[in-house]
């Protein structure tokens, strides 16, 4: 089979084309076209077929796991197929690792060393109970995070463009140091012992309950990552389309209510919006495919993301 592989210009990336077997996947495609062009590695590759000019329809993503005689409309003697470079990559367990990384290292600086004379202080400072407690319960959760990247998350995506690292790194460490340097703060005045108690008890729950959903979300893929769109079950799914999210953001809501700053509750803002968008999205996926109609399922009616509010 020859296989005719162009950019969206037109502009064909391999001349001549490629010769292969009839029996041949996506993914020898792919290898195929790294062993000719020796830079675009698989895993930045993203193949589709062609799409008629004019036509607003989305092209259909080559699966790696396919035949190419699949895609070939009957014809396997020739196909052709339009490449784009999705640029440097890196596995997300790597992207997350890094992401989350910063914040454990970050935030015990500002909690046991003397960072606060180089911004002016020259007091002595007290430490109270709650940024201490407060210390324990920053570090569990990102040590809890990195841990579920590499034994628990299952991903349907291998890879993450390389530049998302930078950007998540910007937006986790520079958050974590906003925060670490007002909990931390030798002018830092505590909640009451009864309102911390109840801050970092409704969060540690939160926390339990965030790792209890990962693990039914684990469940519903395969472990190659594979297993495509499925209505989650069980806990808090059975009321919350996003409940992993959900117990992420009200565990931010105890932490804040533990430690009372202006940097945590912007955290907490920001985050509760980026989680809140990618719920709805998800939210509307799952009612798209779940329509009930030629035998699927139906979504059953949920919360989308923050009962009582969403």
């Amino acid at each position: 089979m020859k296989v005719t592989v162009v950019s969206r210009s037109g502009r064909e990336v391999i001349k001549g084309g490629l010769e292969l077997n009839d029996s041949a996947t996506v993914a020898d495609l792919q290898e195929a076209i790294y062993k000719k062009t020796k830079k675009y590695y698989p895993s930045r590759q993203r193949l589709t077929l062609p799409v008629p000019p004019g036509s607003k329809e989305k092209p259909i993503v080559l699966s790696c796991k396919k035949s190419i005689k699949d895609y070939s409309d009957g014809n396997s003697s020739s196909i052709t197929i339009m490449f784009k470079d999705l640029g440097p990559q890196v596995s997300y367990r790597t992207l997350f690792f890094f992401e989350y990384l910063g914040p454990l290292i970050i935030y015990p600086i500002f909690y046991n060393f003397p960072v606060y004379q180089y911004f002016g202080y020259k007091g002595e400072r007290v430490i109270h109970p709650v940024q201490t407690y407060a210390l324990y319960y920053w570090c569990f959760h990102y040590f809890k995070r990195i841990m579920e990247t590499f034994f628990v998350h299952r991903f349907s995506h291998a890879t993450s463009p390389l530049s998302n690292v930078f950007r998540n790194c910007a937006y986790y460490w520079t958050f974590g140091t906003y925060i670490a340097y007002h909990v931390n703060h030798p002018l830092y005045t505590p909640v009451s012992d009864l309102q911390m108690k109840i801050g970092f008890g409704f969060g540690l729950a939160c926390q339990l309950a965030n790792f209890y959903c990962h693990i039914l979300l684990k469940n519903l893929r395969s472990p190659d990552g594979s297993g495509g769109y499925q209505i989650p079950r069980g806990f808090l799914f059975n009321i919350v389309t996003c409940a992993n999210y959900t117990t992420e953001i009200y565990q931010w809501v105890g932490f804040n209510i533990a430690t009372q700053t202006v940097a945590g509750y912007v955290f907490l803002v920001v985050a509760a919006l980026i989680m809140t968008n990618w719920a709805l999205g998800k939210h509307r996926r799952l009612k798209k495919l779940f329509d009930g109609k030629e035998g699927r399922p139906k979504y059953p009616r949920r919360w989308v993301i923050l009962p009582p509010f969403l």
